[in-house]
């Protein structure tokens, strides 16, 4: 869009709320979002997501703009929102709808949509990420191997739908008509579904993930096991990459007090 280069206007309002990207409001005759990103990938692949979501009208924002490869910082501008986040006690009720409405976009591989290695298989995207976490965090790498086999004694053909990848409490707005809105999509993937609903087991710190499978298309014991294996994972995931030390020692404690042992 005419006028949106990536730098952070004079009036802009810092709204930064994590540790990885710097966020402004900047007002105007277009209000947006301009965010910048520590990692050029994550800019890529939330682009990515959100144009393929627009496509298929998906409750998401508009991307407005978005830096080429070689801008540094990368960066997105999006639309600004009228909407606020959803009340905790209402996340998940009200989570439903537009999940179902992101879990129907259909894929073409697996992993990340733009800006790292795609893989024609789920499992094989399973064990590249495994091989990663083992390597950030050596002292769980038993933890991995077992995960490991796991995901070979569960392999079956998985078909790629799109999923957000960071399900938490305040990605989900709700506009004053009512409508629903998923944001931050700089890690979202084409891979199972349940994979999206264990990552919001850990995101909503959960002891046993089994009750958010009522977000499921259909639940039943594979699906069952499938998001048992996957909340593994992603407790693996973050007690290995976690930059807060609090959560990498929470999730390893739990991960290690879980059936892998």
């Amino acid at each position: 869009m005419d006028g949106i280069d990536g730098c952070v206007p004079p009036s802009a309002r810092e709204i930064t709320t994590g540790q990885t990207n710097r966020v402004w409001s900047v007002e105007g005759p277009t209000p947006y979002i301009l965010k910048h990103y520590g990692d050029p990938s994550r800019a890529a692949n939330e682009a990515a997501a959100l144009r393929l979501l627009t496509s298929h009208r998906a409750p998401c924002p508009q991307l407005l703009a978005a830096s080429s490869g070689s801008s540094t910082p990368p960066w997105t501008a999006q639309a600004a929102l009228h909407a606020k986040p959803v009340p905790i006690d209402r996340f998940l009720a009200d989570l439903a709808e537009p999940l179902a409405a992101i879990h129907r976009i259909p894929g073409t591989h697996f992993g990340r949509l733009a800006g790292a290695q795609q893989h024609r298989s789920w499992t094989g995207y399973l064990h590249d990420r495994l091989r990663t976490y083992a390597a950030a965090a050596p002292a769980l790498r038993a933890v991995a191997r077992c995960l490991h086999q796991e995901v070979d004694a569960s392999d079956t053909p998985i078909q790629p739908v799109l999923l957000h990848h960071d399900l938490q409490p305040g990605h989900l707005l709700r506009e004053p008509a009512g409508s629903r809105l998923l944001i931050d999509w700089e890690l979202a993937i084409f891979g199972d579904q349940r994979s999206d609903l264990a990552r919001l087991a850990v995101r909503l710190d959960l002891d046993d993930p089994t009750p958010v499978l009522a977000l499921a298309s259909r639940a039943d014991a594979a699906a069952e096991g499938r998001l048992h294996l996957y909340w593994r994972i992603h407790l693996l995931a973050d007690a290995a990459l976690s930059t807060d030390s609090a959560v990498r020692e929470r999730a390893a404690g739990r991960l290690l007090g879980s059936s892998v042992t």
